[in-house]
Formats: C-alpha cells, structure tokens, sequence
C-alpha cells in the first residue's frame, strides 16, 4: 500500500466537495485487501477527513465470519456506515440464507449497513431487497449496480421510509438522479469526483440542460475507461488531475497507451464541468 498517495486520495475528494468517501469497494481495489489493510486505511481516511465528510467502509468477502471480523476491527473508528457485498464466490445462497448472513452482521456491528448489490451470479432482486430493509433496522439502503436501471426504478418504487437508494449505474448517473435515487457511490465519481458534485447539483436544482451536458461528457468519459481493470483507469484518470495514485495491484494490468489515449481525449472535455 502506498499510504502517502491514499492520504491524497482521501484530501483530494474532500477538495472536490464530495458529500462522503467510501473505501474499500470496487473502484478502491476492496477484494484485494487483508485484513490488516482494510483496518489501517479506515484509519487513515477517518484521520485525512477528520469528521468533514461521512466515511463508509466497504466490505467485500466470502463469510459472514469474516463480515463480521472486518467490522469489529474497526469498531473503534467514526466510520459512518458499512457497505457490504453478498457472497461473490461461486457458491450462491438461497434467499433466506442471504437474508440470514445481512441479519448477522446487523446483530454484530452498531453501524448502518447498505447493501452493495454488484455481484452477477448472487445479484439481489428487488423483492429481497425490500425485505431486508423492511425487517431490519440496521440495513439503511442499497447501492444498486450491473447497469440495469430498471431494477434500480423497481426499487425505488416500494422503498420503504427511511431508506436509501444509491446508483451505481455509471453510465446512467443523471436518469438515476432524477428518478430520485439519494446519491450515487460508483467508480464515475471515483474518478472524476468534481464532475460528478456537479451533476448532482445541477439536477438538484432542477437545471437540466446543463445537466444533460454533463451526462453527455460523462458517458464519453466513462466509454474510455469501463474495461476490466476499470480501478486502474480511475487511478490514472486522478493522475491526471494531479493526484498521485500509484499503480493498480497484481494481476490487474495498468492502464494501456491505446487507453490513456482515449481518457486524455475525453477526461479534458469533463473536467469542463468540473468544480
């Protein structure tokens, strides 16, 4: 870990007015992380950020034992929330098994959960979704992802009162935002962070033509760098805006010439938008 470029990392979202910061998820290289690790940049980003923002830690293993182990690890920590995959290995539980691993973790921590729900093969639907929000206190949301919106509007239709619905549709930020979900944590902002403060802002107050402007630069940008090793892309798109981020971990490849070339083109047309 390089421990000076993460504490830029953390200053320079906090720069770009971001509303929180989520570590650990897909775009922060989560699955990578020991245990170890994922304590000592929790430490980290809640002393960068030094109660500015809301930091959420995000949580992406195979156990409901290690779910656990992870949060109590930082139970000493301002964390604001947890965000936390269902299981991603190739053996799917059934409904309630899942319902059972989340109630598990809400018995165990005293903070709010929300479910990230990315994983293809354990993807949850909305009628479960529903059902854990509705029967457990500690679950406060969703951050819905794999680009399908209409899940996303499906659940925001019988959401219950109280909860959260957060896009991780990347390329569809701006539809998200005005269907009324309450936020986005996603690799886009991640990545272009100003970009993205904006977006929301203009459909916040209602002016969408500036709005659909931006969405459109936006899906350019987020053409160039929506491949598999997507967190390396997002850590060069920063480089550029001058944050230091180092390189991705092994075996997820660096950003490739063909790539930055792309971004370079399109990361100058966003950042027109920028704060």
């Amino acid at each position: 870990m390089d421990e000076k470029a993460f504490r830029g990392v953390c200053r320079f979202m906090v720069q770009k007015k971001v509303h929180g910061i989520c570590v650990g998820g897909s775009s922060g290289e989560g699955h990578t992380y020991s245990p170890d690790e994922f304590k000592r940049l929790m430490e980290i980003a809640c002393e960068e950020v030094a109660g500015a923002i809301p930091v959420v830690a995000g949580i992406i293993v195979n156990s409901t034992r290690d779910a656990i182990a992870r949060v109590r690890s930082i139970a000493h920590l301002p964390v604001a929330g947890l965000q936390v995959t269902p299981v991603h290995y190739v053996f799917k539980p059934d409904e309630d098994a899942t319902y059972k691993h989340f109630k598990a973790l809400c018995d165990a921590t005293k903070f709010p959960v929300i479910i990230y729900n990315v994983v293809p093969w354990n993807y949850l639907s909305p009628k479960l979704l529903l059902r854990i929000m509705r029967d457990m206190s500690g679950v406060i949301g969703v951050k819905q992802s794999a680009g399908d919106l209409k899940l996303m509007a499906d659940l925001l239709l019988d959401l219950p009162a109280g909860k959260k619905v957060y896009s991780a549709v990347d390329a569809l930020l701006y539809p998200s935002f005005v269907l009324g979900c309450h936020g986005t944590i996603a690799a886009n902002p991640a990545a272009v962070p100003g970009v993205c403060v904006n977006l929301w802002n203009a459909v916040q107050a209602g002016d969408h033509a500036k709005a659909k402007q931006i969405h459109e630069a936006l899906l350019r940008f987020w053409n160039t760098i929506a491949f598999d090793n997507l967190p390396a892309n997002i850590k060069f798109s920063l480089s550029l805006q001058g944050c230091e981020t180092g390189l991705p971990r092994m075996p997820m490849p660096a950003t490739s010439d063909e790539q930055a070339a792309h971004i370079r083109r399109e990361i100058v047309n966003v950042l027109r938008f920028d704060n």
